[in-house]
């Protein structure tokens, strides 16, 4: 007796495994023996040509154009591995010419590719959201082009090799600017900084730094000056290397000048008062390098409004005798403050 089911059809029908051969023409599937290919689309002459799906066995695949056999034409090609993704033109199997890169990791790129890496003119965004318009080549910022940094400066110059390196201008979020030559990514060589501040240099760079940087601020001429308020006076000032020596290739510092007067403290039993500091706007005292410390404006009268030191002593003098020694005013005291170029700059201008 025959076995149950013994020459019997399943009830699902008859199985079809996959031909042992590849179809001939038409549509058709097909799975490579001994290998991890599956092929499903049109064929011509024994070969994929046509539209078609090649999958791989870790999950990989390519679905599109092939001519006589080869991946030719527009496609989308998927790796599983990395889980990058191509859109666009192949020749051979490989991306080649213009396409879509959709990165796992975020990001993406348009323009042109030479097999399977960046090559030619391309727009890039970045995982972090920045963007760079221009030439690449080895899959690199390589040559002319533009770029968006996720801080908002912006850099249209020179590249080689993903480094900002030849020439090019930075604009910084901030307003400030350079222009002139790079190398290995920071200022190098000959350039301008105009920053905003309203300081600028230019002049040599290296390795990021001015070379002929000012680092002190020297005021020429006496050391006291008599000032009439309401009158206009002039300072002369130099701006020196460490060495000593003028620092030509920089300008535009800003050198702040406090008015006030001398600070005296009056004995406790003293009935003289020339002025009295208003004490709702009352500074800091100022410190000067003469050896006694001022009052910086506004000040007061004891009984008139506001005045000026000269209009406070003219009325002082007209009832009681001046005090002599330490109380006598001293004449109106200059204060100048000032920052280094490197300190203005700031590490953002290096992104």
């Amino acid at each position: 007796m025959a076995a149950a089911g013994e020459g019997t059809q399943s009830s699902h029908g008859p199985r079809r495994d996959p031909p042992r051969r590849p179809p001939r023409d038409g549509y058709g599937v097909y799975v490579y023996p001994n290998s991890f290919f599956r092929y499903e689309g049109e064929w011509k002459g024994g070969k994929k040509h046509g539209h078609g799906k090649l999958l791989f066995k870790d999950g990989s695949y390519y679905e599109g154009a092939f001519v006589d056999g080869e991946i030719t034409g527009e496609g989308r090609r998927h790796w599983a591995w990395s889980g990058d993704t191509f859109s666009g033109q192949f020749v051979l199997g490989e991306p080649q010419g213009r396409g879509v890169i959709e990165y796992k990791a975020g990001g993406c790129y348009e323009g042109e590719v030479s097999h399977g890496m960046r090559e030619g003119l391309g727009f890039l965004v970045d995982r972090d959201g920045q963007v760079y318009q221009g030439s690449f080549h080895g899959n690199r910022r390589h040559g002319p082009g533009q770029m968006l940094f996720k801080n908002g400066d912006k850099y249209d110059g020179d590249w080689v090799r993903d480094q900002r390196q030849g020439h090019g201008v930075l604009r910084c979020a901030d307003g400030s600017t350079y222009e002139g030559q790079w190398h290995s990514d920071v200022f190098s060589g000959l350039g301008s900084m105009a920053h905003c501040s309203g300081l600028t240099y230019s002049g040599l760079w290296i390795n990021g730094h001015p070379v002929e940087q000012a680092t002190k601020m020297v005021i020429m001429g006496p050391e006291v000056m008599e000032v009439a308020q309401g009158c206009p006076f002039s300072v002369h000032i130099q701006l020196l290397q460490d060495q000593g020596e003028i620092a030509q290739s920089e300008s535009g510092r800003v050198l702040r000048i406090s008015a006030a007067v001398r600070y005296v403290q009056l004995p406790a039993y003293s009935e003289v008062s020339f002025f009295q500091v208003d004490r709702d706007n009352q500074e800091t005292l100022i410190q000067t390098p003469f050896g006694f410390e001022c009052i910086p404006y506004p000040v007061s009268s004891s009984e008139a409004g506001v005045l000026g030191p000269r209009a406070a002593r003219g009325g002082a003098e007209a009832d009681v005798p001046l005090p002599g020694g330490d109380q006598e005013l001293d004449s109106d005291a200059l204060h100048g403050q000032e920052d280094t170029l490197g300190d203005q700059l700031g590490s953002s201008l290096f992104q």
